[in-house]
């Protein structure tokens, strides 16, 4: 399945009720990109009173790479509704977090729900997304002398993560676009007694 992400780091703030609320979002990977970033923001902004954050670190409808964090907040006043929005954006590999910086005013626990969504949602207008195309591992296994055509049809199919293994043959594993499988097995047709091509 193909879905948008994050095309660059983007910045937002707010202030509600002399709070201040900087929305970070951010294209992550996986999980432990996602931490990473959330450490990084928590070092650039060491006098916050709290640093709450969601994330899906992959695919929008994969809930195992959901997560989020209240971050001291009262329970469920900030990750979980930062969460429910991102997820409503139906973008992927996307991590958020919302710095607030206490301004003395109580918002009370469906006023911190309101800011932390509010926040997130500001800042998804603005974000500037790409393409994320779902893609299968392949593997090709062919004769030295079949070299050239094989480098042709790497780069004719942009196949992208490319190991190259000399062993009895030559093997490559490498990234192929979902969606391009049938044209590619087609392409591969003139070698079929002379190419393995296997796919996990």
């Amino acid at each position: 399945m193909d879905y948008m992400r994050p095309a660059a780091h983007h910045s937002t703030e707010l202030e509600i009720r002399k709070s201040r609320f900087i929305c970070d979002i951010h294209p992550v990977s996986d999980r432990e990109e996602a931490l990473r970033f959330i450490e990084s923001v928590r070092a650039c902004h060491p006098k916050a009173n709290h640093h709450c954050w969601g994330y899906i670190a992959g695919a929008p409808n994969d809930p195992h790479q959901w997560n989020c964090s209240d971050d001291g907040e009262p329970k469920g006043t900030a990750g979980q509704p930062m969460l429910n929005v991102l997820r409503h954006s139906h973008l992927g590999n996307i991590c958020a977090v919302v710095t607030r910086y206490f301004g003395g005013i109580k918002l009370g626990t469906g006023g911190l729900a309101r800011a932390y969504s509010q926040s997130v949602q500001e800042a998804l207008q603005t974000v500037s997304t790409e393409a994320v195309v779902a893609t299968i591992t392949i593997r090709l296994t062919a004769p030295y002398n079949l070299t050239g055509e094989l480098e042709q049809l790497i780069s004719q199919f942009n196949l992208s993560d490319c190991e190259r293994n000399f062993a009895t043959g030559l093997e490559v594993t490498a990234q192929l676009e979902e969606n391009r499988l049938t044209e590619f097995q087609q392409a591969l047709t003139p070698f079929q007694h002379l190419i393995t091509l296997s796919i996990s």
